[in-house]
């Protein structure tokens, strides 16, 4: 992801800094969707294994990143608290 975007992008929610997910995190987000366990603020239930993601800075929230593309869509977010 851009460095330049990336400084300049917050959660449309919350308003807090956005930065990119660990990979431990990413593991540990894709072994629960794996395990059909995690769900989006939508209550859809996700099936795609994400390869990059943004997290808010108190690491409450994600957001999916689609080709390179941050979702900043509330319903897309993720809350981290089902992991």
């Amino acid at each position: 992801m851009d460095k330049k975007l990336l400084a300049i992008l917050c959660c449309p929610v919350t308003h807090k800094s956005l930065a990119l997910a660990r990979k431990d995190l990413l593991k540990s987000v894709n072994e629960a969707i794996a395990a059909g366990r995690l769900a989006n603020r939508d209550g859809v239930v996700l099936e795609s294994s994400l390869g990059e993601a943004l997290v808010t800075e108190d690491g409450k929230t994600m957001y999916p990143v689609a080709d390179g593309i941050p979702v900043l869509l509330e319903g897309e977010s993720v809350a981290l608290e089902q992991l």
